[in-house]
């Protein structure tokens, strides 16, 4: 994974108090992690680091759009998302970040990459099954719905006169109780 230098956040020098950390996310971002999913990406990304005397909390924030390919047209389209996550961050004797909620940064350590967090909040906001909003609502005209239309199995209704009179008997059994 190539290392996002932009995503880095100095606390050591900052003050007390809320600073807010701004970010563009496009593919380059999700392809430095190997992610070819999204046809194209623009999100809006934020991160309120609130830094107090023994412990940090980071709020990160994301709304923008994720091109994707529909599971059912193959029709590609903007989905729209949006996503926060909080971390508190501590420290600690070494670095852990088992907990998806809480950070723990060695003694002495003055800044913290926030990428893999970003990463894994867009990721975790896409939902598993992407349909395109047409689909629902029928506007979509696509070659590929009219075709699974065309192939949708037609009910039929028979006319309850011509039952099979083996099937009338086992309903007596049902009623004569």
């Amino acid at each position: 994974m190539m290392e996002q230098k932009e995503f880095f956040i100095p606390f050591s020098g900052l003050k007390l108090g809320k600073h807010k950390f701004e970010y563009e996310i496009d593919n380059t971002f999700f392809e430095s992690f190997g992610y070819q999913e999204f046809n194209g990406v623009s999100i809006k990304a934020t991160a309120i680091l609130n830094k107090m005397n023994n412990m940090m909390e980071l709020e990160l924030g994301s709304e923008g759009n994720v091109n994707v390919d529909c599971d059912v047209t193959g029709e590609a389209f903007d989905l729209p998302i949006s996503s926060d996550l909080n971390l508190v961050i501590k420290f600690g004797e070494i670095y852990d970040d088992e907990n998806d909620e809480i950070l723990i940064l060695p003694h002495g350590e003055h800044q913290f990459n926030i990428a893999q967090y970003v990463y894994e909040m867009l990721v975790l906001a896409v939902p598993q099954k992407r349909v395109h909003p047409g689909v629902a609502d029928g506007s979509l005209k696509s070659e590929i719905l009219d075709k699974l239309e065309e192939l949708q199995p037609k009910e039929k209704k028979e006319s309850s006169e011509n039952t099979d009179p083996r099937w009338d008997d086992l309903k007596k059994l049902l009623t004569d109780k």
